[in-house]
């Protein structure tokens, strides 16, 4: 018995990890494509969840499912049109300011028109039920979260090294004067990237909005953590991302199975020490724009 709660602590750790994975991979490629610090990622991952809230009572939570991400992304749109645009080759310090700015004006948005107060969400009838193997017991709804993030990770490994999208994208990370050399705008992939990214966050925000509650603050909570997931798989590394949501959700599990108060404090210990051996990240590239 004492097995079968050590891997179940274990999977609760991967499913966070996942949604840490779904974040951070965003996170990673507007840094790595258009050098911005996005400190408002987390509030693309509340107001998906709020989204979320809001929808499922006239569309259900399948339906949510799918236009939160989508609002999320034409609000992406909007968001790298008119602000995200004019600092791409600014410096980098001024991007971080815009993105804290607007995460602390989406954050208050939230507040006035859901309240302070967390806004209860529970899982729908359809996907409630747990899964039985052996004296091992899940849920169902949690290893959906798992299967869906699985998806989305293989869909944009797909996406990023099968078309010719994922070859100008890659190639723009590496050397974007290159890119420009050929005659080819980097503007509309880097739109369609931060379209993507921020849709990602919207989809964890509600799959995760009936496990760990819908609050304002929640997507500040989850933001540095998938800081810390790039952080620890090194800026513009794909795998080295899926590697560290892996590593840092096992961490979080045995952590809590061996001493629960340190469960946080474990994973910012691993960082340090993953920063101290390599400090790129495990599989960190060179960047020419930032070296």
């Amino acid at each position: 018995m004492e097995l079968v709660f050590i891997l179940e602590q274990v999977v609760n750790g991967l499913l966070i990890g996942a949604n840490y994975l779904l974040i951070a991979l965003g996170l990673s490629l507007i840094f790595s494509l258009g050098g911005i610090v996005n400190l408002a990622h987390g509030a693309f991952y509340a107001i998906g969840a709020y989204l979320t809230v809001a929808l499922s009572p006239a569309i259900g939570f399948g339906g949510a499912l799918v236009a939160s991400p989508a609002i999320v992304a034409l609000l992406g749109l909007v968001i790298e049109r008119f602000l995200l645009r004019r600092f791409y080759r600014a410096d980098p310090i001024l991007s971080l300011l815009l993105t804290f700015g607007l995460a602390m004006v989406a954050e208050q948005a939230l507040r006035m028109i859901f309240g302070a107060a967390p806004v209860p969400f529970s899982i729908p009838l359809w996907l409630r039920g747990q899964v039985f193997l052996g004296e091992f017991i899940y849920s169902k709804y949690r290893l959906i979260i798992l299967g869906v993030a699985v998806a989305c990770v293989a869909g944009l490994w797909v996406l990023l090294t099968r078309t010719s999208f994922g070859r100008v994208v890659r190639a723009g990370v590496q050397n974007p004067d290159m890119v420009a050399a050929l005659g080819i705008s980097l503007q509309p992939y880097m739109t369609a990237v931060v379209m993507i990214a921020v849709a990602l966050a919207a989809l964890a925000g509600t799959m995760m909005a009936p496990v760990t509650g819908v609050t304002p603050t929640m997507g500040a909570e989850v933001l540095t953590f998938a800081f810390v997931v790039v952080v620890i798989g090194g800026l513009g590394s794909f795998w080295g991302v899926v590697l560290a949501a892996l590593i840092v959700g096992i961490v979080r599990g045995l952590a809590a199975y061996a001493f629960p108060p340190a469960t946080e404090a474990a994973v910012y210990f691993l960082m340090v020490l993953v920063l101290l051996l390599r400090p790129r990240g495990l599989f960190g590239e060179r960047i020419q724009r930032f070296e």
